[in-house]
């Protein structure tokens, strides 16, 4: 089957119904600011208008989208369980019923699977809540007692409940705290973040807890450990799998510190482990002896020293040093050595290496672990024993459902463990992946990752182009099942690797950030046209797709040629750059300084503007756009999309009229930024984004 060309794609839907714009137009404020105040009772009333209008539009659409949904829901196996990982006393895992939004977690004592019983039922808690997402979940070290948080209303603001295992009265032991957790091994510390007004990690606390059977409660008020000051660092947790070190992080988007407490003796002071110094990044583990420090000082892409556990601020020994062809992502320290994370920066491919070292440190074994294919995502899984050789890999592509499989270090041998199951008439192995290379505005290579039905390669088809780029964030391949709905209609998936994210490591995310973010907006044009130019992508149907800071990469992007895609979806879009910046009592703006530029310099304010999706829209209308946002969002507020829908719907009518080219925004009153918490629910939102998509592609009439 060809997919059918777009001569149909004004058969649905009808002109748009009366437009809010028009009522809740202020002349006093052409650019929509009023809606930024969320007391105002005219903004939910503007957005629900808004949901209203987008409602109609969508109603000759309604059939597809449930087809779409229904679609979906027949490839996947809706009963699912988890893979079980058995720790010092329990193995546990989660299931999730045919019918349910949320796992119910279970246990059974090793090697003992006839003991399994529940201890955590997530569906039931989120019975009661409109949204309902856990942020954390962590087992005390003898696996009695579970602490965990969980938000109940999208705002990224968690309450600390705790229980005896199996089925005690769950205690809420503190609330608006942040979503990490880590226990410490005396058994009877828990510690946790807590935001400032901006919702920055800006503390770390401890509680100690007395753990009575019956009764569960505090041992007096929380005890400070670490306060960070400055407002472009947030702090984090960890433990070392060694479980000797508790590790409190402190971080900017170029820097990093860390501070240790002894695991088993949390009251002690923090101990700094290296003075933060500006643009050095790192990270550290632990194998008894010594530290494992990965750093890019003088060192842009990253190598590893070894240090001694006694005298970390001696200079010690380089183990991979630094090399211009590879990023070293990450390093994981076990018993016998270390697994580091490697991306290759020609090919934009992730590897794990295999270090196995003797008692005298010496190398015996550098090795590492084969791919399934070319391009993949490759992980390690779950390894709560530091002793461990057997590890756990997660794999998958475009072409490969999640897979997940155990290396046996000792024999070398494989064995799968689990792998995504996918029904229906379109299987796996009936698709084809491939990468494509574009090139962008000064001459750099771009990697493209295509996938489509097998027997459409060679026709040029209509495609969805996503994109992201920022944050050194990575788009390995990975496989959806809810594109298969998309891709039987003889629709190709894209993907453009552009610079700003880290898919050829380090160098491609500092070259597509700061004074080089245009580098990003050029490399997504590029894609489009490498697509058109090498037969894979209809020119005249290619629909743009990026969320938060894709919705800025894909919002510049159509502000430089609005005519090179037929329609784009900005899910939650950061679009309102300048402003956002230029607030520093908005969450997260200070931590993103580093990122974007901090427009007190008026250098930085001026390249922000230049790009800024809302201060550029050309004088001449977008193509098609469906715009979602959610209220409780506090990454990228609610009104950046309604200030977009607004100013876009203005500009379709000072042109040719808004029922040539839609401007529609969804605005989900009950969740936070990223979007609905029960999976059937997102899943339908999805089958939406995937309706609005074939409408704009012409094949929306066309069952799979």
């Amino acid at each position: 089957m060809k997919a059918q060309p777009p001569s149909d794609r004004d058969r649905v839907p009808t002109p748009l119904p009366s437009s809010p714009v028009q009522h809740f137009r202020r002349q006093d404020d052409p650019q929509w600011h009023w809606l930024e105040n969320r007391d105002d009772p005219r903004v939910p009333a503007f957005l629900e208008a808004a949901n209203d209008q987008s409602r109609g539009w969508f109603a000759p659409l309604d059939d597809l989208t449930e087809r779409l949904y229904h679609g979906h829901l027949a490839r996947r196996e809706l009963a699912v369980r988890g893979l079980p990982t058995a720790l010092d006393h329990y193995t546990v895992w989660s299931e999730t019923a045919v019918d349910a939004d949320h796992p119910v977690w279970w246990r059974h004592p090793n090697g003992r699977p006839e003991a399994a019983e529940p201890f955590l039922d997530l569906e039931s808690r989120s019975r009661a809540h409109a949204f309902y997402e856990v942020g954390d979940m962590a087992l005390s070290p003898d696996e009695a007692w579970l602490a965990w948080t969980e938000d109940t209303r999208g705002d990224e603001t968690f309450t600390l409940q705790l229980r005896r295992l199996p089925d005690g009265e769950p205690t809420v032991l503190l609330e608006a705290i942040g979503p990490e957790l880590c226990w410490a091994e005396d058994g009877t510390t828990l510690l946790f973040t807590r935001f400032d007004a901006t919702q920055r990690p800006e503390s770390i606390w401890r509680q100690c807890l007395t753990l009575d059977a019956g009764s569960p409660h505090p041992s007096g008020e929380p005890v400070l450990v670490l306060r960070e000051d400055d407002p472009e660092f947030w702090l984090g947790l960890g433990k070392t799998r060694s479980r000797a070190w508790l590790m409190l992080e402190s971080a900017s988007k170029d820097t990093s510190e860390v501070q240790l407490v002894p695991a088993r003796a949390p009251a002690t002071p923090p101990r700094l482990f290296r003075a933060r110094e500006h643009g050095v990044e790192y990270a550290i583990d632990h194998r008894p002896g010594h530290f494992y420090v990965l750093h890019n000082r003088q060192a842009p892409h990253f190598c590893l020293d070894r240090v001694d556990e006694a005298r970390p601020d001696v200079e010690g020994e380089r183990l991979i040093a630094h090399r211009d062809d590879t990023t070293l992502e990450g390093i994981d320290a076990f018993a016998w050595g270390l697994v580091a994370t490697e991306r290759d920066h020609r090919e934009a491919q992730v590897r794990l290496r295999v270090l196995e070292y003797d008692e005298r440190h010496a190398c015996r074994r550098d090795e590492r672990l084969p791919l399934p294919e070319t391009p993949c995502s490759l992980a390690l899984g779950d390894a709560p024993h530091f002793d461990t050789r057997r590890l756990r890999l997660r794999e998958e592509s475009f072409t490969l459902p999640v897979t997940w499989a155990e290396v046996d270090l000792d024999d070398g041998s494989r064995r799968q463990l689990k792998r995504q199951a996918v029904h229906g008439d379109l299987q796996p192995d009936q698709l084809a992946c491939e990468r494509l290379w574009a090139r962008s505005h000064d001459g750099e290579r771009i990697p493209v990752s295509v996938v489509m039905r097998a027997d459409l390669v060679g026709h040029p088809l209509p495609t969805l182009l996503y994109g992201y780029g920022a944050y050194g964030e990575v788009l390995d391949p990975w496989f959806s099942v809810a594109r298969l709905e998309l891709l039987a209609r003889g629709v190709a998936f894209a993907v453009a690797h552009v610079r700003g994210g880290g898919d050829r490591g380090e160098p491609w995310y500092l070259a597509g950030k700061l004074e080089h973010k245009a580098n990003s907006f050029q490399d997504f044009l590029a894609a489009r046209d490498a697509l058109v130019a090498k037969g894979v992508s209809d020119g005249e149907r290619i629909v743009a797709y990026g969320a938060s800071a894709g919705g800025l990469l894909v919002g510049a992007s159509l502000n430089l040629a609005p005519g090179r895609f037929c329609a784009a979806v900005l899910d939650v879009p950061f679009v309102d750059v300048l402003r956002t910046m230029e607030n520093p009592d908005l969450p997260l703006t200070t931590a993103e300084y580093s990122e974007w530029g901090n427009p007190q310099d008026p250098a930085a304010r001026r390249r922000i503007r230049d790009y800024s999706p809302l201060d550029n829209l050309p004088d001449a209308p977008w193509p098609p756009v469906f715009l979602q946002g959610s209220w409780h969002d506090t990454r990228v507020p609610y009104w950046e999309p309604a200030k977009l829908y607004a100013r876009l719907t203005e500009l379709a009518v000072a042109h040719d009229g808004p029922e040539h080219r839609p401007t529609l925004l969804r605005t989900d009153m009950e969740a936070g930024h990223g979007g609905a918490s029960g999976r059937f629910k997102s899943w339908h939102d999805n089958a939406r984004q995937d309706a609005f998509i074939l409408w704009a592609l012409g094949v929306e009439g066309r069952d799979a």
